[in-house]
């Protein structure tokens, strides 16, 4: 007897007879390797005339899905990692996928994350970390949306969706309820344990043959007591994994493609504190912003610090302070949040939030980098906006720069109450960055042939730059659109 093989149902434990066609949930069996036509080789022999062509062996095209696994419902305090493996994927999608995660669940590493691709085509998995504490027992959902958008300027998005249902059990419930339970939801659950751990078969009394598959992996104890008495069978698992399929979804058709296609630009403005200088305010539409040093050849950072004393920015010294990867903006669900990455630390309001732990950012909040040296740099958000948020420097540098992170393919509606002191709204879409008017709703294209005359709240001489540092002539021209966000209170 061998288990199913079907290949689209890896975790199906059903056992098949020698010659059987299908299992006993229906999912058909490959051929035998033996009755199989052999593959090819691409130097094979050529069929003589007339002789019937070779049936080659279909190929099973691969569908999207999730790999979950780790999932322990009796986690000690209701808090669990769920493994997510990504596969399947077509091979044209970008190299990194966003993943938004919502639940009534707990989420407690936020709820945006991201697959990367690795140079060998595998997905680097995603550990989502929740709690079910004080809620009731029961299922619960974990929606699950996967964007994709290709790494050229205006690429279409495509977007996946799952639904998982994770299970609350009652304080009382047996582990033969519980995966019961997860049985009669999930059609392809592997219940399981791994690595190093324990597999128990125990069994006195009783006679005749018994095929029984009972794995241990992941330090974890699986066990199957056939003495646990009359007409019962003691069966437990640590952990229970299943594939859940994503379904992809229509969007709607992009418009035409903006005419200067950028996912960062910037804003070139008189500084009216230092005449002859420029002031630069950085546009950046990324889904994550990685703030990092200034130094030449820096790929890692999309906002590129440098500390700044009373006559310019200071490239060694203090800069090397900050980290090339020191902190990370990111979308969360009420705004924005900063999580330190750094070797430094950082400082969220004078307190260091601790490594890896987001906190959110509020109009007023002051980061400064780094936690042990005052003085790098100080960073202020000035404002928060529906589609982004407007951060400043607080210190020597507030006059040579400013930042504006924005939300990628996100328009605006024209309220007078987004209206920032000495900025004009922006936003982004189509792939590029646009001006709204606030008084008569109209949208236009920002390029660098752009005049400005005439734009409500742009500030006087003001040129746009399809690049985000247009002063670094040794700098690339303008990242792939991800998301970013840059801002400015006051711009004199």
């Amino acid at each position: 007897m061998n288990r199913c093989s079907h290949p689209d149902h890896p975790h199906c434990t059903v056992w098949v007879m020698p010659g059987e066609s299908a299992c006993a949930h229906g999912h058909v069996q490959p051929a035998p390797a033996a009755l199989a036509a052999p593959d090819l080789p691409a130097s094979g022999p050529i069929a003589a005339p007339g002789a019937p062509a070779p049936q080659l062996r279909p190929q099973l095209r691969p569908h999207p899905h999730l790999h979950i696994s780790g999932f322990d419902p009796r986690a000690a305090g209701g808090r669990q990692v769920l493994k997510l493996e990504l596969r399947g994927m077509p091979l044209e999608c970008a190299a990194q996928v966003t993943l938004l995660a919502s639940s009534r669940l707990q989420l407690e590493n936020g709820e945006r994350h991201s697959f990367t691709r690795t140079v060998r085509g595998e997905w680097l998995p995603v550990f989502l970390e929740f709690s079910s504490r004080g809620l009731e027992h029961g299922q619960y959902r974990i929606e699950v949306e996967l964007h994709s958008r290709a790494d050229e300027p205006g690429a279409a998005l495509r977007t996946w969706i799952a639904t998982l249902l994770i299970l609350a059990p009652r304080a009382d419930a047996s582990l033969h309820e519980i995966h019961q339970t997860f049985l009669a939801t999930h059609k392809n659950v592997r219940v399981h344990a791994d690595d190093a751990s324990i597999a128990r078969v125990g069994a006195r009394t009783g006679g005749g043959r018994v095929d029984i598959d009972v794995r241990a992996t992941n330090a974890g104890i699986a066990h199957l007591d056939l003495d646990a008495g009359p007409g019962k069978i003691d069966l437990g698992f640590s952990s229970i994994a299943w594939d859940e399929d994503l379904l992809e979804v229509d969007v709607p058709v992009q418009a035409a493609l903006h005419p200067c296609p950028a996912g960062a630009g910037c804003l070139v403005l008189e500084n009216a504190g230092h005449p002859g200088q420029a002031h630069y305010l950085r546009l950046l539409a990324l889904d994550e912003c990685v703030l990092g040093r200034d130094e030449p050849g820096a790929a890692l950072a999309d906002i590129r610090l440098m500390h700044h004393g009373e006559t310019g920015p200071v490239p060694e010294g203090l800069t090397r302070r900050i980290s090339s990867r020191h902190a990370l903006i990111r979308r969360a669900r009420d705004g924005y949040d900063i999580e330190d990455v750094s070797r430094y630390g950082l400082l969220v309001d004078g307190a260091w939030p601790g490594k890896h732990t987001p906190v959110a950012l509020r109009p007023g909040t002051r980061i400064e980098l780094t936690a042990s040296i005052p003085g790098v740099a100080l960073l202020e958000v000035t404002a928060l906006l529906p589609n982004g948020i407007i951060l400043h420097r607080a210190d020597p540098g507030m006059g040579h720069e400013a930042f504006y992170l924005m939300d990628p393919e996100r328009g605006l509606e024209p309220t007078p109450r987004l209206a920032a002191p000495g900025l004009p709204l922006l936003f982004h879409r189509d792939g590029g960055f646009w001006h709204l008017d606030p008084v008569s709703g109209d949208a236009t294209a920002l390029t660098p042939t752009l005049s400005t005359a005439g734009l409500s709240g742009w500030p006087p001489g003001a040129q746009f730059a399809a690049r985000p540092y247009p002063e670094d002539r040794t700098g690339p021209s303008s990242p792939v659109p991800r998301m970013q966000e840059s801002g400015t209170g006051a711009l004199s």
